[in-house]
């Protein structure tokens, strides 16, 4: 079998001839330390990017089969992006630097985890209508429909590819940083960031729309969300269904009338509560089923809502940076999940400094053992 018939296979509750080893990518540092370390060479540590050359080279080095992140789309951000540029250096080094999506940040030297946030554009109606508005349309050069109208001939064949859905609200949390989205939502203007959301998602349709329409097939589409976080959603389960379900409703469906039953959704952090919304208006397949303080969320949500729930990811990646017996440990755990079904498993998130290549091997080795 092919790796994409393993895993249309196993989200469709058909038998494999074994599991695939499916990741979900690196952090930079990571890989510079196992080229230090004479695992790898310093060019390719350098080089890897989800899903290019370099990442299939490094995948047949370790054992895995592919990488989930592995999806083709529309430019869905804003078009034109905003310029990046540095406003200001402060005596320490750190850097306040405007992003792309208009946030001010704080980029210390030396720092690699996510900036803190200074201050961000999008604060009210105006700077939507004139700065934000105008970048969220619709434009046919957002889509290359040549590649789209000769995908189905020169995609890899091995490999489940995606349809990349774009966000609903995760993005528009970037915009605004948690914070601003609160604002906007409950002291500002709630008509307004209702708005905002019917502008943005509108756009992701017309994108999908204009994919689909080339005759380009998927085996699968996939929402960027993170919307929660340590203790649940970022704003209240019933706000976030006005606003939002609609949209996930009308994606799900256009997805279906082109043959796409399968549809993921990213989001970190406990999802519980958001969960029913997302399963009510189409979304199957939940990924990366974050491990945190919390633990598991796929068999909850299993017990919950039956077969309607499908999960990819869930394996606890903490493991990858302690010894062979955490590793063991996870494995055992895993395959009490893939024995419900409609679950593969796969690092909760890219693999984090520490991890170690020997430990990470051995996963690969093992999770294609499992037996069902």
């Amino acid at each position: 079998m092919t790796n994409r018939e393993r895993t249309l296979r196993i989200l469709r509750f058909q038998s494999v001839d074994r599991f695939p080893a499916v990741h979900f990518g690196y952090w930079r540092e990571l890989l510079l330390e196992w080229a230090e370390q004479g695992y790898i060479s310093r060019s390719l540590a350098e080089s890897v990017g989800d899903n290019n050359a370099a990442d299939h080279e490094l995948d047949k080095i370790l054992g895995w089969d592919f990488n989930w992140a592995s999806t083709r789309g529309a430019s869905t951000r804003f078009f034109p992006a905003f310029e990046k540029k540095v406003l200001e250096t402060l005596p320490d080094g750190t850097q306040r630097v405007q992003n792309n999506l208009g946030v001010i940040e704080r980029i210390k030297p030396g720092i690699v985890s996510i900036p803190a946030e200074d201050d961000y554009l999008l604060k009210d109606r105006k700077a939507f209508e004139t700065l934000y508005k105008p970048k969220m349309q619709f434009d046919p050069a957002r889509v290359d429909l040549d590649y789209f109208r000769t995908f189905n001939e020169t995609r890899p064949k091995d490999t489940p590819l995606g349809l990349w859905l774009g966000s609903i609200l995760g993005d528009i949390r970037s915009m605004t940083t948690v914070p601003g989205m609160s604002y906007l939502i409950y002291d500002e203007d709630e008509e307004l960031f209702a708005d905002i959301v019917d502008t943005y998602a509108q756009m992701q349709y017309e994108c999908a729309k204009a994919i689909l329409e080339t005759g380009a097939k998927f085996d699968f589409a996939h929402f960027w969300e993170d919307i929660c976080f340590k203790n649940g959603p970022l704003l209240s389960p019933a706000l976030f269904d006005s606003l939002c379900s609609k949209h996930y409703r009308r994606m799900s469906e256009l997805c279906h009338a082109h043959g796409i039953d399968l549809i993921s959704l990213d989001c970190d952090g406990v999802t519980e509560q958001l969960l029913p919304i997302w399963v009510e208006n189409g979304i199957n397949v939940m990924f990366p089923i974050e491990i945190g303080v919390w633990g598991d969320q796929f068999e909850p949500a299993r017990k919950k809502f039956g077969n309607r729930v499908l999960g990819v990811g869930g394996m606890d990646k903490v493991a990858f940076r302690k010894d062979r017996a955490a590793v063991d440990a996870e494995l055992e755990r895993l395959t009490r999940l893939v024995r419900l079904g409609g679950f593969i498993p796969c690092p909760d998130h890219r693999l984090m400094p520490g991890s170690k290549f020997e430990l990470v091997r051995y996963y690969t080795e093992k999770i294609k053992e499992i037996k069902i």
